[in-house]
């Protein structure tokens, strides 16, 4: 693996600021950087990015902001680096215009796609072709890019120890994302679930909690997904233990997750699950690896959750390092129109031993959609042809009655964080897969057609006879971690630094409009964040409003819960004025302590930047939160619903 990254040697500081072991540098910087100079790097960084915009200006009205020209010349002249980032602006030109098109900024997507938009126009036009001369047999290079999935009432223990049947589409998909995720196939097994919230579930009804063992989680967000690991672990006879970020950078509270990691008793084996998910979804907010070599050190099974992960951060991980018993990720289709996709559960063939075998829900199998299948099969006159070109045969596993079909956008229940990348049950899933000829030993076509193929192509058939082509994927791996790295940290401290000089007009004190959640400016941080509108009077504006008024203004944006936040005594104060207490009756027991206390957080408005995003989409999200500079824009646009008969928005 290449990347322009410094591995830290040294453990996480326990007792007070901890920092990420891997960064990455833009490729001029990326050798022999000492680690004095790199801590310079990183602290000119963020010197350069508070100095460089604009410096010692606030912006009262939103008519002064400067033009997208004007602000897009500073902002080249902060992070000259950005512009070796162009081919990411070129694959975006090419492959998903449907977002120039639509005028649509979408950050509301994490993780990674399979497909790209012009892919996907390509093989509906192929398809409508075949379809209007269906008497005609398909091309021998033909493109399929639908799927469905079937649920699979099997034992998970037993799947990923013997397998079952599966089609050459679930094969090839299946080693395409293990290829990607540069995941040993013979370390590790791995089940397909509908989406990120199975998979989690999935692993809780399986592990062996009833034995008294714990489960620790470290999320600094309330996710459907974990509550659902959660729910399920103490059904189990688990022992839930969460966690806790300090106010006000939402650091790992060090010292208490140590207590928890480190048993004062050395004798004690069973300790449990630790569930770690390296950076925050919502804040952006990166952890320290070496917590995963803490928890393995003291007995503990660990689960990566590589959801909330940038598309090429597994080329950081050195799996080799750490080896985590479980990992989670999961893919969307298409960034900006298809946000339902798959969910991945992966299991070190050393810990399958220690599942419970027990029968378990959620595992899909993947199949050409039905509607296709029927069509070629007309087309190409038997079912056998069919089987033997796409590796494709009836068996136990596949139900034709479960296809099903049309895109969701899966909100988070409670706290109506958009979970891009997760399917809802039974929900239909494409991708594309590209039949070659079979090769013929010997022939000059073979021999040309061999030397053509591009590593990571997805060519996974031992006989050379089918081959997926993933291009959401590709596109990926054709930029690297390097470049997406420095491309998204420009954006994210960019917008971070805009959104802190948006101020109200003739305030006393200067009453800021954005309060912003988790790490500010800073090298290492993730591109995802959290913050909160405040009026001129300090009022805080409901998240829920915010991301309404912003799909007006065609912005795509998500609302969550930060929780498990706590305060030193320092903050005690500011405690009582930050904390919301959220009430939802199915969910209260009276006396219920712990259940109250999961209760109190803040929500909040968050955004996510992916490899796509570029400095115009972030520009405008500026541009529109500083509307609510005026005083009167919410009600302004609560009359503008009214007068174009639209529905009235409800605060």
């Amino acid at each position: 693996m290449k990347s322009g990254c410094i591995g830290g040697a040294s453990y996480p500081c326990l007792k007070g600021n901890c920092r990420q072991p891997l960064i990455c540098f833009p490729e001029q910087h990326a050798t022999n950087l000492s680690s004095s100079s790199s801590s310079a790097y990183r602290r000119d960084f963020a010197a350069k990015t508070a100095s460089t915009f604009f410096p010692n200006t606030q912006f009262t009205n939103h008519e002064s902001l400067p033009s997208l020209q004007e602000s897009f010349t500073e902002f080249n002249q902060a992070y000259p680096e950005y512009s070796r980032t162009n081919n990411a602006d070129q694959i975006r030109a090419e492959e998903y215009y449907h977002l120039s098109i639509s005028n649509h900024v979408c950050l509301d997507y994490i993780g990674v796609g399979l497909l790209s938009h012009h892919q996907l126009q390509i093989q509906e036009s192929r398809l409508n072709s075949m379809a209007s001369a269906s008497s005609l047999p398909p091309p021998q290079n033909l493109d399929l890019p639908f799927f469905s999935i079937s649920y699979k009432s099997v034992n998970l223990k037993l799947q990923l120890l013997h397998g079952s049947h599966a089609s050459g589409l679930e094969q090839a998909i299946k080693k395409r994302i293990m290829s990607f995720l540069n995941i040993s196939e013979n370390e590790y097994s791995m089940v397909f679930t509908a989406n990120r919230t199975s998979a989690f579930k999935l692993l809780a009804e399986s592990y062996p909690f009833q034995a008294s063992q714990k489960l620790i989680t470290v999320y600094d967000y309330e996710s459907e997904a974990i509550e659902a690991m959660t729910d399920s672990s103490q059904k189990r006879g688990g022992k839930v233990m969460s966690a806790e970020f300090t106010w006000p950078r939402l650091r790992i509270q060090s010292e208490k997750l140590r207590k928890m990691l480190v048993s004062k008793r050395k004798k004690e084996k069973k300790r449990g699950l630790f569930v770690f998910p390296i950076q925050s979804r919502v804040t952006g907010a990166r952890y320290p690896y070496l917590w995963m070599s803490i928890a393995q050190e003291n007995g503990w099974h660990v689960l990566l959750d590589a959801c909330a992960l940038g598309p090429k951060d597994m080329d950081t991980f050195a799996l080799s390092i750490f080896r985590p018993d479980f990992l989670i990720c999961s893919f969307y289709k298409i960034f900006g129109e298809n946000p339902s996709g798959l969910g991945c559960l992966f299991v070190k063939k050393s810990t399958v031993p220690i599942l419970d075998a027990s029968k378990s829900a959620g595992i899909v199998s993947i199949h050409p959609e039905r509607k296709l299948f029927k069509l070629l099969v007309e087309s190409s006159g038997t079912d056998t042809d069919l089987e033997q070109k796409t590796g494709v045969g009836q068996h136990e596993d596949y139900d034709t009655s479960s296809s099903f079909s049309g895109p969701i956008s899966f909100q988070m229940a409670q706290s109506g964080i958009s979970e891009r990348g997760e399917a809802s049950d039974g929900q239909e899933n494409e991708i594309n897969i590209k039949q070659k000829e079979v090769e013929t030993p010997g022939t000059e076509e073979a021999k040309k057609s061999k030397n053509s193929e591009k590593p990571g192509s997805g060519r996974v058939s031992e006989h050379g006879s089918l081959e997926i082509e993933c291009r959401g994927l590709d596109h990926v791996d054709s930029l690297g971690l390097t470049l997406i790295s420095n491309r998204t940290r420009c954006l994210i401290n960019w917008l971070v630094n805009a959104l802190t000089k948006l101020q109200h007009p003739n305030t006393e004190k200067g009453a800021a409009l954005v309060r912003i959640y988790g790490p500010k400016i800073k090298f290492d941080r993730g591109a995802a964040i959290a913050f909160n509108l405040y009026d001129w009077k300090g009022e805080k504006v409901e998240p829920v409003l915010v991301q309404k008024l912003a799909d007006r203004n065609n912005i795509s944006l998500s609302y969550g819960f930060l929780h498990h936040i706590w305060f030193s005594d320092k903050y005690t104060e500011e405690k009582e004025k930050v904390l919301e207490k959220r009430t939802f009756e199915a969910k209260e027991a009276a006396g219920n302590k712990t259940r109250e206390k999961a209760n109190m957080g803040i929500t909040v408005v968050t955004a996510a930047l992916g490899f796509l995003t570029n400095f115009e989409d972030i520009n405008r999200l500026w541009a529109f939160v500083a509307q609510f500079l005026d005083a009167d824009f919410v009600e302004k646009e609560r009359w503008r619903y009214t007068a174009l008969n639209q529905r009235m928005i409800e605060v």
